[in-house]
């Protein structure tokens, strides 16, 4: 990568005040910005992928220090399901989304546009170029400082950790050698307008469980959420005082 002044005057004002973080030097966070399909030598230190890995590791161990603070009687197959539903795909895509990622991300050839629910991995992946470069340019302190500004909120969402209650179980039964859970239809009620599904829900041969909800994909994650409740997995909502 060619070198830069230490800062772009200008042109990253916008972004770093959405970031709430000054750098001191662009030359990472122009580097966490770029795609690969940019082609300027080649040697991976040119777009962000580098930069990705490191932001995995620190955004990983910024999130599992907040859940331990502020889930102080959560077990750990808890804390694990809150800590992937805070750094997976789809969340850090909505983050990167409140900050107008997508408006500084560089690309190349055919690949002239990273917004929409198809490339949301790229936008997930510069997020954790951006996080690596504010760690490189300010330290842990700062890179902490941002993952708190932007996940706290979701942090204390009390169903932060089953928004998506299937693969939860799946996790869960597979950590357990129960296998994959088998679900099945077991009837469609109302008029087509406003239906309601019932399905069950297996988990080895010896737990069951019935959800209900106004589409098939709705009752599965009913069904789940209620098998993850019944064994301690998951707090039920009305019982969860956690802050």
């Amino acid at each position: 990568m060619p070198a830069s002044p230490k800062r772009v005057e200008g042109l990253y004002d916008r972004l770093e005040e959405r970031i709430g973080y000054r750098f001191e030097d662009h030359s990472s966070l122009t580097q966490a910005l770029t795609h690969s399909s940019v082609r300027s030598g080649g040697s991976g230190q040119d777009h962000y992928e580098r930069l990705e890995f490191l932001g995995d590791r620190v955004l990983g161990l910024c999130i599992a220090e907040l859940l331990h603070v502020h889930f102080p009687s959560a077990k750990e197959g808890e804390l694990s399901l809150r800590l992937n539903a805070l750094v997976r795909g789809r969340t850090l895509a909505e983050i990167a989304d409140e900050l107008g990622l997508h408006e500084y991300i560089r690309t190349g050839g055919d690949l002239k546009s990273v917004k929409g629910k198809r490339l949301q991995s790229v936008r997930a992946d510069v997020l954790e170029a951006v996080i690596a470069s504010i760690y490189l340019d300010g330290g842990i302190e700062e890179a902490s400082a941002f993952i708190k500004r932007f996940w706290m909120k979701r942090l204390k969402e009390s169903d932060a950790a089953r928004r998506d209650s299937k693969t939860a179980l799946q996790e869960w039964a597979h950590a357990n050698r129960y296998g994959t859970p088998s679900y099945e239809e077991a009837d469609r009620s109302g008029p087509d307008h406003d239906p309601e599904f019932t399905v069950n829900v297996r988990v080895a041969e010896h737990i069951t469980m019935t959800g209900k909800g106004r589409s098939k994909r709705i009752a599965e994650q009913d069904a789940a959420k209620k098998v993850l409740v019944k064994q301690g997995v998951w707090k039920n909502l009305k019982d969860e005082s956690a802050t």
